[in-house]
Order: C-alpha cells, then structure tokens, then sequence
C-alpha cells in the first residue's frame, strides 16, 4: 500500500467510508468480509477516520422538513468587532433553529443555516438572533426548494477513483 499524508484518504479509506455510508449499521467484522482485508486493518482504519474527523458521526440524517421545520433559510450576519465571533456563536448555539454557522469573508462576518415552521415562525427565529447586541445587521433568503442536499459522499469516491464500495 502506498504511504500518504495523514490528511489524504488513500484507496481503502474511500471504500470503508462508502461502504459505512450505505449500510450505517453494517459491523465491522461484515465490512472487513466484504472490503476482503482483516477485521483488524478495517478497526485500525475506522479508528484512525474517527480520530481524525472525517467520519464525525454515525447517527441518524434527520430531515428538518420531516419535523415540521418546512422553511430553510441562510441568514448572513454582520457582528461588532468589540463582541466578537465567540460571544456571537455562543448566542447562535442556543437557538436550536439555526443549524449551522460559518465565519466568512465578504461584507458579513457570519452564514447561518436556520429552520422554522413557517414564514411567521422564520421572524421568531430571526428576531432571536438579532436579540443579541453583538449582531448589528442581518439579512436573510427563503430557500424554496433544496435541489442539491448537503452531500460529502461524491467528493469521497472522487479521490478512490468515483468507484462505489463492493
């Protein structure tokens, strides 16, 4: 097997972690069968891809939508300097709806990933946000449909050469 960079995922990596991303519940002794390696290898390397980050979780996907939250929005933030990113997200942090946050470049400091149950409900949550004294502007856009949902997999298989597991 050819060495490479802690950061890299050589061709074994790519086949466990599509391999976890069909079956969630497969074991590991059925994965080491099936990828035609040692259950050991197959532990060392999920050891390793959970150590690292790349695999972050084996919990469910849950649907927001499925849920009653039916409106996605991205909401940017811009934020005083003087209360800083830190204060701010722990802010964000306590509001349940806002799924995700990323500090960006550009004219806001912050992207937010929000749900709600309506657009009556999407006020609440941005009201909420922008309670916070850190927060000095914010600006919002209804996603209407989701057409690419967020996904990790293609780019996974693109460095084992776009070759689903066996």
């Amino acid at each position: 097997m050819n060495a490479v960079q802690d950061d890299q995922l050589d061709r074994l990596d790519v086949r466990l972690v599509d391999l976890l991303a069909a079956e969630p519940r497969i074991g590991v002794l059925e994965c080491s069968r099936r990828l035609g390696v040692a259950r050991g290898t197959v532990q060392a390397r999920l050891d390793k891809l959970l150590s690292r980050g790349v695999i972050r979780s084996f919990g469910p996907e849950i649907s927001p939508a499925a849920i009653g939250f039916a409106v996605t929005s991205f909401v940017t933030l811009e934020i005083s300097q003087r209360h800083g990113h830190q204060a701010v997200t722990a802010h964000l942090a306590r509001i349940p709806e806002v799924l995700e946050a990323h500090t960006i470049t550009g004219a806001s400091d912050l992207l937010c990933r929000i749900v709600a149950r309506s657009n009556t409900d999407l006020q609440r949550v941005i009201d909420q946000i922008v309670s916070y004294e850190g927060i000095t502007r914010a600006s919002s856009l209804i996603a209407l449909a989701e057409q690419i949902p967020y996904r990790v997999l293609p780019l996974v298989r693109s460095i084992g050469g776009g070759q689903p597991a066996a």
